[in-house]
């Protein structure tokens, strides 16, 4: 990437030469170089939220950001580039969104996410160190930027207002208003599961900002958690790719003598599994792990894993992601250990079980939705 500091190699995590996604985009560029040609002035606290693979923070690191990222993938993509391009360690100060922010802020770069609750809880987290003279710049594709964006850093910050577009990408400039009355955070969000999801029925979920589908139970997981295994005695299973919880505390529930490992990249989602488990009192033992799917469990450790894999990474349409959680689910299991995934039909994932296991048959399938079991021969 060509920047006014120079020219950093960056890279994704973990990286994949079949697909050679880049690490940054044109919002990225356009965002390092509107600081340099206004010269903003960066010898105070620059924080930068949002950094999806490290490009801004990697770039400005002789001013010594700090990062704030929800995501586990990102922040190792981070490190990762930051010893690529010879920065000094410590020299950018990696949080995650769940971490206590800075105390005060003096430029706050915001890469603008996919979700809007997260933007939302963040700048609500982050507003009481903005001050009068912080400079707020956000950036992001023209896809990304909405009304609605524009409405969070206007009702949180203060004035906001947007640029031109140069190659899809578009700034947002916010004016701090230090005497803005704030609205209060509505996260974490709870609600009430429906009467009729097997053993979690009526039961309370929480959901930290930017886990998928916040606010009600999607109908992909509706329609799984009709159709987990049930009968089962013990043992070690693994909600992979945890979200909020739910799949993970619904096996607890069916079966207390079940140790569950509950894991996420996401560190707002393995927040939210740990406080969904905790409000409903679920006997048993659990584990919330936050990282890259289920590196670092053992081989043959596990008898069961539930899956919802996501296909998208960030805009991009990808199932690389879903066949890395079935290769790493197919290491841990023991023989006869079982992958159970749901899916839109139209994935194919059936395909991908087969040619990693030898076998795929459908548990229970809708017009949308299907559920597979794999088993480890």
């Amino acid at each position: 990437m060509t920047t006014p500091w120079g020219e950093p190699v960056l890279a994704r995590f973990p990286e994949d030469p079949r697909e050679r996604l880049r690490a940054w985009d044109a919002s990225d560029a356009y965002l390092l170089r509107h600081l340099a040609e206004r010269e903003v002035p960066l010898s105070g606290t620059v924080v930068v939220l949002g950094d999806r693979w490290g490009a801004l923070v990697t770039a400005l690191a002789e001013h010594r950001p700090t990062q704030i990222t929800d995501s586990w993938l990102g922040q190792e993509a981070t490190r990762a580039n930051l010893a690529r391009n010879g920065v000094e360690p410590g020299a950018v100060r990696l949080l995650t969104t769940q971490d206590p922010p800075p105390g005060r802020i003096d430029v706050l770069l915001v890469r603008v996410p996919k979700s809007l609750a997260l933007l939302e809880d963040q700048l609500l987290r982050l507003a009481p160190a903005v001050h009068g003279g912080t400079v707020v710049v956000g950036t992001g594709m023209v896809k990304e930027i909405h009304t609605s964006t524009l409405d969070l850093f206007e009702r949180i910050l203060g004035p906001t207002r947007t640029s031109l577009a140069e190659k899809k990408a578009r700034l947002i400039f916010c004016t701090p208003d230090p005497a803005l009355e704030r609205p209060a955070s509505p996260w974490p969000y709870r609600y009430t599961l429906p009467g009729d999801v097997g053993p979690v029925s009526g039961r309370t979920v929480v959901n930290h900002a930017g886990v998928f589908c916040a606010d009600r139970l999607d109908i992909g997981t509706r329609f799984f958690l009709k159709h987990l295994p049930a009968g089962r005695s013990g043992g070690r299973v693994v909600d992979l790719g945890c979200g909020n919880g739910v799949v993970g505390t619904a096996a607890a529930l069916a079966d207390p003598r079940a140790e569950v490992l509950f894991v996420d990249e996401s560190f707002q989602a393995v927040a939210s599994a740990q406080a969904t488990y905790r409000a409903n009192d679920v006997p048993g033992h659990a584990e919330f792990r936050v990282g890259d799917g289920l590196a670092g469990v053992p081989a043959g450790s596990v008898d069961l894993v539930l899956n919802n894999p996501p296909f998208h990474s960030h805009q991009a349409t990808t199932d690389t992601t879903a066949w890395r959680m079935f290769t790493g689910a197919r290491r841990t299991l023991r023989r006869g250990g079982e992958l159970w995934v749901i899916g839109n039909r139209h994935l194919g994932y059936h395909v991908k079980l087969r040619r990693l296991f030898g076998n795929s048959e459908v548990v229970a399938s809708d017009p949308k939705f299907v559920v597979l079991r794999a088993v480890k021969r």
